[in-house]
């Protein structure tokens, strides 16, 4: 493997598409003409993954150094706890999807350890990019792919464990996500969602204060992007809470689901088992 980042091929992967029965196609019959949130706003789905890209690619550079100074360092205790959760033996296939800068995935390698495959996946290249060069530099040669987590170019039953880490909220169709995502596990296989979520009711008057003008402030002055981070006080807003998610997990076929709430609900860690 020599580090570089792989477009799956068009027709390789139209091959690999998975239209779940109706829901798919019911779907597709609605997206040409559907709307959909870009945080507050409303924009046409076809608008959506340009409008997500565009933001990614100008915060991917100060993406962890606005992470750090986002959550106080909270989101590596998150890691750790998703890292813990997961349970990754020797031997492990594991896709992280939504990787990005690849904590989790180069975590989740030293576990799996040379017997085993991890696959650091986002649809973003820039994130992709400054992820592969951090564990090149790390001395970490692992397969770095281009998808989109909705039509994943991955066989049925075929990962021991899934994970999306900040990424979920960021994608148009949920619910053929977690599809795809529960299609790629195997049988006994985990999945493993880390979201922002519904902060306690005590709490959300001063977390809104913090989200709507504190972030937007900092990524100007760290990232010179407020209005990335704008959004992402607005993306989160617009997910799902933290029981609306475990039943779409369910919704989408997995077993077991329970979440974990974190900081107060700040953030939240969603598993479920493929049976």
């Amino acid at each position: 493997m020599n580090g570089d980042i792989w477009q799956e091929p068009r027709s390789r992967h139209s091959l690999r598409l998975y239209n779940p029965p109706q829901l798919y196609k019911s779907h597709k019959v609605l997206h040409i003409m559907s709307q959909t949130h870009f945080g507050y706003q409303q924009v046409p789905e076809s608008q959506k993954v340009k409008k997500v890209a565009e933001v990614f690619h100008s915060v991917a550079a100060k993406y962890d150094v606005m992470n750090d100074f986002m959550s106080a360092g909270l989101h590596r205790l998150w890691k750790a706890f998703t890292i813990a959760q997961a349970g990754i033996r020797p031997g492990f296939r594991v896709l992280d999807i939504a990787a990005g800068t690849g904590d989790l995935t180069a975590a989740f390698a030293k576990r799996a350890g040379s017997s085993g495959e991890v696959w650091h996946t986002d649809i973003n290249e820039s994130m992709l990019r400054v992820g592969r060069d951090r564990m090149i530099n790390k001395g970490l040669l692992l397969p770095t792919l281009i998808c989109d987590a909705e039509k994943l170019p991955f066989p049925d039953n075929y990962f021991d464990r899934v994970s999306v880490a900040f990424g979920l909220r960021n994608m148009t169709h949920k619910e053929l996500a977690l599809a795809e995502m529960r299609r790629v596990l195997k049988p006994g296989g985990k999945l493993l969602v880390l979201e922002f979520s519904k902060v306690a009711e005590p709490l959300q008057k001063p977390y809104d204060l913090y989200s709507f003008k504190v972030l937007p402030w900092l990524g100007k002055q760290i990232a010179d992007d407020a209005d990335s981070y704008r959004y992402l006080a607005e993306s989160i807003r617009m997910h799902p809470d933290q029981e609306t998610l475990k039943a779409m997990m369910q919704d989408a076929g997995l077993e077991r689901v329970e979440y974990f709430n974190l900081t107060a609900g700040v953030a939240a860690l969603h598993v479920g088992v493929k049976l």
